[in-house]
């Protein structure tokens, strides 16, 4: 099918002359990040939140960075939620000035209730802002002179939001699609129709049958979806791989997960490969972006009213189960070294102050100020000192699935505390349809060493304290259904690595009903 005829095509084929001024240089970045920090200050002084705060003493201070920190608490969604539900009521200038329109439904993977997320059109604003840089990042590469002349699948959320009368709420998603610039828009697919559906079920089916029907140069979406509309694809139109159907496709686009447990089934499907492209948006805004192939990390977004500080993740400033202690000291642009792993607190347009949003980070180039995604503060393991974070788990189910001969496309863990006090892991891993179901036991010591190789402290606590280590492997169809079972299935919807309390008992619950309810005891 023929596509319409793109006037960005010039555009971004002259920004693959321009010299790459999106890589920083991290004194550039610490002036950026001041300057961010006393406009939003100026700019919020009127807001309740601001007169709490005393924004306009901070903007006359000495030293406005240092006073900000004294003056202003580090925040996490508890803290901030009486602000947001007095926006969410109708409440005008209470974090930001005017009222946020839309809000986004965030659950996490650790959190069982939703969480409600403003969404300003400041912050809008700044996405698609940083949008457009992602786009030049890609124009940068050889991708073809016609690939902005193609179509853009964007697998995210319902664009048919949730209306209670006072505000509007969904997917960050589906509330950002439904906000596309225009130049992008016209060339972005599913259409609107299909945008709404709200069913992903329904909505995948009808992406498969449409398939023939769009030109796509470009995927943007969570890596397990994409796995699963390829492999529907490719059984639906009997093809060898994905570009016998979209001949153009060249960069596919995700974040929010690790790729790690789906590139090599990913790949597979395809004919030749394709750019892939990192992204950091959160429900809270866009933090980050890869902005060159093969770069070690996402480049942090500057100068896009968002304010970043670093808590050094560690038991200085964290509890064991990864809640912030009072105290805790959060670190600047310029003060942090790569190899270390931090919090990142974000001040943002939305109404988030010094906001905890729970992700664990580190600098991949502190020069370039890159940064890769090693987990959630709430999703480490460290029962007794262990420090198991989700990148470990990740390198060790990828030597696994190379070990054994298949990749892993899906894990999960819980730490237990036996009724004899011995203390250990439990693994729940996802073998692939056509596979034939791997030995536990085998499967027990690949990880296991993979595991004492990667961390330290994991190989100390398993000579002394941590003494159990149990695996069960499941088909992949359970952990997708257990997604369903949750009301999970979505773009933006990914399946917790390290399990709560509360989801690990729904978890339990769930396989209690398709296989022997004394098996997981």
């Amino acid at each position: 099918m023929a596509t319409p005829k793109s006037f960005l095509g010039p555009l971004f084929e002259r920004a693959k002359n321009v010299t790459d001024v999106l890589i920083l240089k991290r004194a550039r970045a610490k002036k950026w990040q001041d300057r961010t920090l006393k406009k939003m200050l100026f700019h919020a002084r009127n807001t309740e939140y601001g007169k709490l705060h005393q924004f306009e003493s901070l903007l006359i201070a000495e030293d406005t960075i240092a006073q900000f920190k004294k003056q202003v608490p580090i925040t996490d969604y508890e803290a901030m939620h009486a602000w947001w539900q007095r926006e969410y009521k109708g409440e005008d200038n209470v974090t930001w000035p005017g009222s946020a329109k839309y809000f986004a439904l965030s659950s996490g993977t650790t959190q069982g209730a939703s969480k409600y997320i403003p969404v300003t059109q400041d912050q809008l604003k700044s996405i698609a802002r940083a949008s457009r840089r992602q786009l030049f990042a890609i124009a940068k590469t050889d991708v073809p002179k016609d690939f902005f002349t193609k179509h853009y699948l964007m697998m995210g959320g319902s664009t048919d939001l949730n209306f209670d009368g006072q505000k509007y709420s969904g997917d960050l998603s589906g509330i950002t699609t439904l906000n596309l610039p225009f130049w992008i828009d016209r060339f972005s697919r599913p259409t609107d129709e299909i945008k709404k559906e709200r069913d992903w079920h329904q909505k995948l089916e009808i992406m498969v049958n449409e398939a023939p029907n769009w030109d796509i140069a470009m995927i943007a979406g969570g890596p397990a979806w994409v796995k699963m509309l390829f492999e529907r694809i490719l059984e639906r139109y009997k093809l060898n791989n994905i570009h016998e159907i979209w001949p153009h496709f060249s960069v596919y686009t995700w974040g929010a997960v690790s790729l790690t447990p789906y590139k090599d089934q990913i790949d597979a499907m395809l004919g030749r490969p394709v750019y892939y492209f990192e992204t950091y948006l959160a429900s809270e805004g866009f933090i980050a972006n890869q902005n060159k192939l093969h770069s070690s990390g996402m480049g942090l977004v500057f100068r896009n009213k968002m304010y970043f500080e670093f808590v050094p993740f560690n038991l200085d400033n964290f509890t064991e189960t990864g809640d912030v202690k009072p105290g805790a000291v959060a670190l600047d642009i310029d003060e942090v070294e790569e190899g270390v792993d931090y919090a990142i607190l974000i001040t943002t347009c939305a109404g988030a102050w010094r906001y905890l949003i729970g992700d664990v980070v580190q600098f991949t180039d502190v020069d370039a100020c890159e940064i890769k995604i090693m987990g959630r503060t709430k999703q480490y393991l460290s029962l007794c000192g262990e420090h198991l974070s989700v990148e470990n788990m990740n390198r060790a189910t990828l030597a696994l699935g190379k070990s054994l001969g298949f990749s892993v496309p899906e894990f999960t863990v819980r730490g237990l505390k036996h009724d004899n006090g011995e203390m250990g892991h439990r693994w729940f891993l996802a073998y692939p349809a056509g596979v034939e179901k791997p030995d536990p036991t085998i499967a027990q010591g690949i990880l296991d060493e993979a595991l004492i190789g990667l961390n330290d402290d994991y190989a100390t606590e398993r000579k002394h304290v941590l003494k159990r280590m149990e695996l069960f492997w499941l088909p992949e169809s359970d952990f997708l259904d257990f997604m369903d079972y949750r009301g999970k299935m979505g773009g933006q919807a990914k399946f917790p690595r390290v399990m709560a309390e509360g989801v690990y008992k729904e978890w339990l619950t769930f396989l209690g009903g398709r296989y022997q309810k004394d098996t997981f005891a």
